[in-house]
């Protein structure tokens, strides 16, 4: 074997180990990232990134349905379904090709090939080892399946459904989290027959309650079918199609079946445990400090129990970089990091749901609503949905809930709100621009402060 020294070695380069490598190569670390696929991961390769070209497309198909509305003269005629996976492969294909050009910029070397972790803490790659002063355990996650569920076929994934060449006549999609919702929305737009099957009581259970029924009308006025609170019991499938069955004793027929039910942390097989790192259910376990079990072992991004989201990788991964250099920066709590559902509506909150609150601080608690009804760029871009922030009595704003088209662009501001912890008398005299959507959060902060503006 071939020994190489480096200050840091990354194993994995999507969001968060390339984040940990820009950021110690700009603390004057010396950087090896090990990536057996390629650099960016699941969510530039298979999730984030193209997911949202496909819902950029459903946008322009669902905008030239309506185009009369407007005035505009368009007709609809169909999806190129090769059209719009040239599209979304050409902004993969550009975003891949910058993010390799910056890490060899920053002198990072990037080896390709499986690595696994060894006893003594080094990283294999074949017959090469790579060892660091210190290691960032990056290896992300794969998409679950549920017991006795196998994937092939017409049961996907959303890689799988991601590479299909044809819109769906019929599909159902088993599990109305974030994943489910979005392919749900573009499958839509594309004209396809939705079917969710959740087996909690609501869409996007982890939102606000305020959030999930807004969202499951919008859907149904859609046409997009919900079955909420039921639960999957078995799969059968032919060439032509897959019946699926439920524990309520339904039948449903679809073409294809998208399993989206979650998505699980990539740590089997890799040498984790035998190097003194703490797994739990597959998950490694870390401190405040991003630190494993193992000394000058540190794991970040979706390895890590917490939010599975990209953003978070990456602060997690300018963290750790800072850890490893010395310095004493900032944490990365959970309750401030922004999510977005980007379906039509999209979802976007931050911090605590109204629920959440009430278990922390009892009746000490209150929340305002304002609906996008009273807003003119909604107004003018056609779309139905709400805001809501939830505030301590007396104290700081601790949640912001909103949704309809394009509020996920919102959420910036309210996660400056929430991690600054402001009051809403900080906020009323803040100005903002008319007309825009932006506009629905001033008068929620206007409510709570006491002083209403567009609502009563």
């Amino acid at each position: 074997m071939t020994d190489h020294k480096a200050d840091l070695v990354v194993l994995g380069g999507g969001s968060g180990g390339y984040a940990a490598a820009i950021r110690a190569t700009e603390l004057g670390k010396s950087v090896v990232v090990i990536e057996k696929d390629k650099v960016g991961g699941t969510c530039l390769h298979r999730g984030c990134i193209p997911t949202k070209a496909l819902l950029h497309a459903a946008e322009v198909a669902d905008h030239v349905r309506s185009a009369a509305h407007v005035g505009v003269t368009a007709h609809f005629e169909g999806i190129d379904v090769a059209g719009v996976t040239s599209y979304r492969e050409g902004i993969v294909a550009k975003k891949f090709k910058g993010l390799e050009g910056l890490l060899k910029s920053r002198g990072i070397t990037v080896v390709a090939g499986d690595g696994r972790l060894l006893p003594d803490g080094a990283v294999a790659v074949g017959d090469d080892v790579y060892r660091g002063a210190d290691v960032v355990l990056a290896t992300g996650s794969y998409s679950r399946s549920l017991p006795g569920l196998e994937i092939g076929g017409r049961v996907l994934t959303s890689e799988g459904a991601l590479a299909l060449d044809v819109v769906p006549e019929r599909v159902i999609i088993l599990g109305g989290g974030v994943i489910g919702v979005e392919f749900a929305s573009v499958w839509r737009s594309f004209g396809a027959e939705v079917t969710i099957v959740e087996a909690l009581d609501h869409l996007v259970p982890n939102e606000d309650i305020v959030l999930s029924k807004a969202l499951e009308r919008a859907f149904r006025k859609r046409g997009i079918t919900a079955k909420l609170g039921v639960r999957f019991a078995g799969v059968t499938q032919t060439d032509a199609g897959v019946q699926i069955s439920l524990e309520d004793g339904a039948v449903l027929d679809a073409d294809y079946l998208l399993v989206a039910v979650g998505r699980g942390p990539a740590t089997a097989g890799l040498g984790f445990e035998e190097a003194g790192v703490t797994l739990d259910r597959g998950f490694v376990t870390v401190d405040e400090r991003g630190q494993t079990s193992a000394p000058n072992i540190w794991a970040v991004g979706d390895i890590v129990p917490g939010l599975q989201l990209a953003h978070r990788s990456f602060a997690q991964g300018i963290f750790v970089a800072e850890q490893i250099a010395g310095l004493s920066p900032a944490s990365v709590p959970e309750a401030s990091i922004p999510r977005v559902t980007y379906s039509s509506p999209e979802v976007a909150s931050v911090g605590l749901t109204e629920a959440q609150a009430r278990d922390l601080h009892g009746d000490a608690i209150v929340a305002v609503e304002y609906n996008l009804a009273g807003n003119a760029k909604s107004e003018i871009l056609g779309t139905a949905g709400l805001v809501k922030v939830v505030r301590v009595v007396g104290g700081s704003i601790v949640g912001v809930h909103l949704i309809g088209d394009r509020v996920g662009e919102l959420i910036t501001e309210a996660q400056l709100v929430v991690g600054w912890e402001a009051h809403p008398d900080d906020l009323a005299p803040l100005i903002h621009a008319h007309p825009t959507q932006s506009e629905a959060l001033g008068e929620a902060f206007l409510a709570l402060a006491g002083k209403p503006l567009h609502a009563l």
